[in-house]
Parts: structure tokens; C-alpha cells; sequence
């Protein structure tokens, strides 16, 4: 082949790879590996990790060819985190995701250098996550799901549907920043509710909160949005069923666990626009410069199938308002 052939032959192929599509393209050599730090068990993180790996694909990016995942599930256990986040930095990946304030906190205080994106974490100005939503600064960044106004609307749903509920207890895990309990307290007197606070701090607890609550005579549940909760979610909503207690819980996990109803952010969502955060940092852009997303959809999801086995009627000004009613 002489030089002319040759010149032609190297600008058809440079040509013609310019034309490929970009498919999340990386240095050559280079497959980003994400690490997720989940506060979470793996039976109730599947669905939130299904979003997240969909949201990666729709970005181009093939899990084992151009990208690769370590995830870490600690359980609840605040141990767990530490250590977990402390093997994801040794692993030198590229980010790690993560979600709720205290998996943030294990990640943050495990590295100042590798990006940190979080799928869900309550006030990140006031917890020292971020130094503010528009510009965090430093290298975490993500979605919040810090809305006050939550903890009373559920309550307000609750007596909406159920008139006659004076008393509800609010579990929840003093151990976890951002709890909602006052939010809960100051919206109580004016629905006309009592409210009960009881504390779990893990699975061991359960039992005695649920004592206490029965032995209130408490009429209605509402629950933290935090990990100990969303583990043990099946024992919580199996104890409001067999005692035919009306519950409002804070996402639709719940509810597809059998729970009545739910308002909140759809979580999985939320890590699906992980995935978004997670694409932008591996082209380059800085978490300092990329600002936190706040929530701005809530959903409310009733459970009629669940109404019906325990015996509660749900009236239909009340099931009119649902996004989502399980029938």
C-alpha cells in the first residue's frame, strides 16, 4: 500500500469512528467502578438498585463492559457503614452512592477526595452534608428528601380517612439526625391527635415499642422514613394488620409490603437520578459545582386490598385524592 493509499485509508477510519455514537465513553483503558454504600439489606434495596442500574443504562453505560458496581449492604447497623465505607475508598472507586444522612456521614468521614452522591438524605445544609443546596461545595452532593411539611400531611391523611383515630404513635430512631418527631408534635393538637413517641434504636426494640403502643391503647401508626424502619418494614406492617391499627407510612415500599397507605417520595426514583449525578461527575464535572436536588413529587398510595382483609373502610373523598390505589 503506498503513502497516498495509506493517508486515505487512516482518514476513512478516523472519520468513521467520529461518526459512532457515544456510548458514556471513558479513557481508553479506564472502566469507572462505582461503589453503593447501602444502609439497607439487599431484599429491600432491590428495587431502589434496579432503578439505579436502569438509569445508567439509559446512559449508555453496560454494567461489566464500560462501568462496574461494588455495593456494600449494612443492614441498619451503623458499624456496618463505617467499615463498608472505609473498603469502598480502599477500593479506589471512582463515586460512591449512598443514601439516608448517616450513610452519607460514614461515606463523607471515610474520604474528602472521591465524589459522594446521595440517593435520599434528610436536611443536608443543617447535618454539615453540603455547605448549601445551590452550591455544595466540597465532593457530595445528590437528592434530598428533606420536606418538614411531610410528617404533618400524613398525619392530616390519617384522620382525614380515619375521623374517629384520636392517638397515633410515631416510631422512629432517635440515633438518626433529622427524625421528624417535632414536625409530627406540632401537627398533632391541631388534628386533634395525641401522639406517642416511641423509639427504636434496632430489630430488639420492636417488640417492647409495640407493647407500649398497645398498652396506650394508641389507635393509628405513622413510622420513620429511616433503615431500621424500611428492614423491618413486613414485622411493623404485619403488627398493624393483626391488630387492625389504620397506618400512613412514608413511601410506597410499604404499602407493596402490605401496608395501608403511604405518602411521600418514591424512593426508587430517586435513584434513578442518582444515576444522572453519578454520569455527569464520571464526564468531569465537579459534586461542589453539581446542586442538590430537592424533592418536588409526592405520592400518596392507598392499599385497598389491605383495608379490606383488616376491616377499615376508606371513604371516597379520601381515595379520590390517590395517586395509586392497590386494589
Amino acid at each position: 500500500m503506498n503513502k497516498r493509499k495509506l493517508g486515505s485509508f487512516v482518514l476513512c477510519a478516523t472519520s468513521f469512528a467520529l461518526c459512532l455514537p457515544a456510548e458514556a465513553q471513558q479513557p481508553a483503558g479506564k472502566v469507572p467502578r462505582i461503589g453503593v454504600l447501602s444502609p439497607d439489606s439487599a431484599t429491600v434495596a432491590s428495587d431502589r438498585y434496579d432503578s439505579f442500574r436502569q438509569g445508567l443504562r439509559e446512559l449508555g453505560y453496560v454494567e461489566g463492559k464500560n462501568i462496574f458496581i461494588e455495593i456494600r449492604y449494612a443492614e441498619a447497623k451503623q458499624d456496618q457503614l463505617s467499615d463498608f465505607a472505609t473498603e469502598l475508598v480502599k477500593l479506589k472507586v471512582d463515586v460512591i452512592v449512598t443514601a439516608s444522612t448517616p450513610g452519607v456521614l460514614a461515606a463523607k468521614k471515610a474520604t474528602s477526595t472521591i465524589p459522594i452522591v446521595f440517593a435520599g438524605a434528610g436536611d443536608p445544609v443543617r447535618v454539615g452534608l453540603v455547605s448549601s443546596l445551590a452550591r455544595p461545595g466540597g465532593n457530595v452532593t445528590g437528592l434530598s428528601i428533606f420536606a418538614p411539611e411531610l410528617h404533618g400531611k400524613r398525619l392530616e391523611l390519617l384522620k382525614e380517612a380515619f375521623p374517629k383515630v384520636g392517638s397515633v404513635a410515631y416510631i422512629w430512631d432517635p440515633a438518626t439526625p433529622g427524625t421528624g418527631l417535632a414536625g409530627s408534635q406540632a401537627a398533632a393538637p391541631a388534628l386533634g391527635l395525641k401522639l406517642q413517641s416511641l423509639e427504636v434504636r434496632s430489630a430488639k426494640d420492636f417488640d417492647g415499642a409495640f407493647k407500649a403502643l398497645l398498652s396506650e391503647r394508641t389507635q393509628a401508626i405513622t413510622v420513620q422514613a429511616v433503615p431500621i424502619m424500611s428492614i423491618n418494614q413486613k414485622r411493623i406492617v404485619g403488627f398493624a394488620a393483626k391488630n387492625r391499627l389504620p397506618a400512613i407510612y412514608p413511601d410506597v415500599e410499604f404499602v407493596e409490603a402490605g401496608g395501608l397507605m403511604s405518602y411521600g417520595i418514591n424512593i426508587p426514583d430517586l435513584w434513578g437520578r442518582a444515576a444522572v449525578y453519578v454520569d455527569k461527575i464520571l464526564k468531569g464535572t465537579k459534586p461542589a459545582d453539581l446542586p442538590v436536588e430537592q424533592p418536588k413529587k409526592f405520592e400518596f398510595i392507598i392499599n385497598l386490598r389491605t383495608a379490606k382483609q383488616i376491616g377499615l373502610t376508606i371513604p371516597p373523598n379520601v381515595l379520590a385524592r390517590a395517586d395509586k390505589v392497590i386494589r
